[in-house]
């Protein structure tokens, strides 16, 4: 069985069967061909069915002079998915990277956005310009329900339910959920579609997608960065500002003002509570609010 070959069956599998994005199928690729690459450089004849423990130790044990704990979490976890896979098609009886634990990496904190600076992104935006209304709507869209980056920029005008103010949502693994979608974003996204948009000439195969480049396309996660940190930077806001930033200031400021966290799990598209959890130690004021509320002896 050729590397190659393995590789390609893996990402079929991962799609398929697991139901992985795009994104994650590819990381999970470059971890098996970084692998091939060692073996090569190293003359190593030893393919997906015959590799040895000892020549995944070696490759882990060499990447881990220069890859940061959290590099190599991620490399094990590509590297035991794909063995998983191997001893699920019955290429092979055993798991030989199975034993080999990850490095315990610390959860990182996600950087927010306060409310007001929240509103001095959204206020300097120049809405006498077409591309100004709609990265309005961009990141009401954005802080208004959480979205993650990938999935505004592939929203559709028929998930959008406005009598309702509803928005469906497809998420990781091709999950849909139902998140409200708030008055302002609702308000700036009927105004870009019938004040803007309607005038644009729109490729074949984008004519549902809600947000547009101006060449009538899609636009790509990157020109949503880049819109954000411009946004950011005329609002005068020094901190390191992504798209991400919107989705984690949405969960935090639904936590300050009581929002409990299966509601915003649920909001969030998250398949375990344990990763909605990490917005409980971003505010330490409301957790002492929470303590001096509840606990009997404060």
């Amino acid at each position: 069985m050729k590397w190659s070959n393995a590789i390609e069956d893996f990402g079929y599998y991962l799609g398929i069967e697991r139901g992985l994005s795009e994104n994650t199928i590819i990381n999970y690729q470059l971890d098996l061909k970084a692998l091939v690459q060692f073996l090569e450089n190293h003359g190593i004849d030893q393919t997906p069915i015959n590799i040895k423990a000892e020549t995944l130790q070696q490759f882990i044990y060499e990447e881990a002079k220069e890859k940061s704990a959290y590099s190599q979490s991620r490399r094990i976890s590509g590297l035991k998915s794909f063995f998983k896979f191997l001893v699920f098609e019955k290429y092979r009886d055993d798991q030989p990277i199975q034993w080999l634990e990850a490095p315990k990496i610390g959860r990182k904190l996600p950087d927010t956005l306060n409310f007001d600076e929240i509103i001095k992104m959204l206020e300097v935006i120049d809405l006498s310009k077409p591309e100004g209304i709609r990265n309005r709507a961009i990141l009401e869209t954005l802080y208004g329900s959480g979205l993650r980056v990938s999935e505004l920029v592939n929203l559709q005008k028929s998930d959008l339910f406005a009598k309702e103010k509803i928005v469906r949502i497809t998420g990781k693994g091709n999950k849909q959920r139902l998140v409200p979608l708030g008055d302002f974003a609702l308000d700036f996204i009927q105004t870009y579609l019938t004040e803007v948009q309607v005038y644009q000439k729109i490729q074949k195969g984008f004519e549902n997608f809600v947000f547009l480049n101006r060449n009538g396309k899609a636009l790509t996660r990157n020109m949503i960065f880049l819109i954000v940190q411009k946004t950011a930077e005329l609002a005068g806001i020094r901190k390191k500002v992504s798209p991400h930033t919107f989705r984690h200031s949405f969960a935090t400021h639904l936590l300050e003002n009581g929002a409990d966290l299966r509601s915003i799990q649920v909001l969030l598209g998250h398949e375990s509570i344990t990763t909605t959890e990490i917005y409980t130690h971003i505010d330490t004021r409301y957790l002492q609010q929470v303590m001096e509320k509840f606990h009997p002896r404060l």
